[in-house]
């Protein structure tokens, strides 16, 4: 099955538009549990809520060969029905982005991952020939340093437009195998709004609601498609880390829940 259609069987199956980051930070965690047992359990309180789990591999990186082992599990352990997104942002010349490829969705067993584009296509196509996974291409990050390059005014055939308009631009251009979406923060919500304009069919994949300050309702007003789909919302911290007590993972459906309901509020 193709990802998209995937994607939105889960959707459909859990009326959900919600993505979990599973990024553990030990010191965040209730003391004495492993990250295995930490995500297992977040999963098993959760899976009926979401659209997607979305773990960040720099979490898992850290602790090498066994945060490696520890991903592989997690991503083993979560229900089939639900799509994995590998937090990567991997990108590069054409041959590193074949490893990197091959490594994410054969070795690792994602069914999408996050590329960083600004090496052009050639760093992105090794991930796009994949062509029954999800490629989501960095185009506007949540973070506040996105301002330093990705909101410059560049010119392109005599025509002016800001430089994640271009990203978007391109990604729409090489969506050849439709399996690619972007990464747009929910803290941009007015150039979510001409995002959404420019690329109405395209999934948007949105960090930033929660702890960074982004909104549910500008979110949802500025991203979402006609079809009341098309925009995966991933929250990580405010639910993972609701508790650090033994009612963690309950906690955390909670939160998850309490989400899922609010953004179905503007579907």
């Amino acid at each position: 099955m193709k990802f998209f259609s995937f994607l939105e069987s889960a959707v459909n199956s859990n009326s959900s538009l919600l993505c979990i980051g599973l990024d553990p930070i030990p010191s965040l965690m209730p003391l004495g549990i492993t990250v295995l047992d930490f995500n297992k359990a977040i999963i098993d309180a959760t899976a009926d809520m979401v659209c997607a789990y979305k773990p960040n591999l720099a979490f898992y990186e850290t602790e090498g060969e066994r945060g490696w082992e520890t991903l592989k599990q997690t991503i083993e352990y979560i229900p089939k029905n639900i799509p994995v997104i590998a937090d990567a942002k991997r990108g590069d010349i054409g041959n590193t982005s074949q490893a990197y490829a091959k490594a994410l969705f054969e070795g690792l067993g994602a069914h999408a991952v996050t590329v960083n584009p600004y090496l052009g296509m050639d760093s992105v196509e090794p991930f796009t020939n994949y062509c029954d996974k999800g490629v989501f291409i960095l185009c506007l990050t949540s973070n506040q340093g996105a301002d330093n390059f990705q909101k410059l005014t560049v010119k392109k055939d005599s025509v002016e437009m800001k430089l994640y308009e271009q990203v978007g631009m391109y990604a729409e251009q090489w969506n050849k195998n439709n399996n690619i979406g972007i990464v747009v923060g929910a803290t941009h919500p007015s150039e979510m709004r001409s995002l959404r304009k420019a690329h109405p069919n395209m999934t948007f994949l949105v960090p930033g609601i929660g702890t960074q300050g982004g909104d549910i309702k500008s979110t949802m007003s500025s991203g979402l498609r006609t079809d009341g789909k098309g925009i995966i919302v991933n929250s990580s911290r405010q639910i993972l880390y609701a508790s650090n007590g033994p009612d963690f993972a309950k906690e955390a459906a909670r939160i998850a829940k309490t989400l899922r309901n609010e953004l179905n509020i503007y579907r």
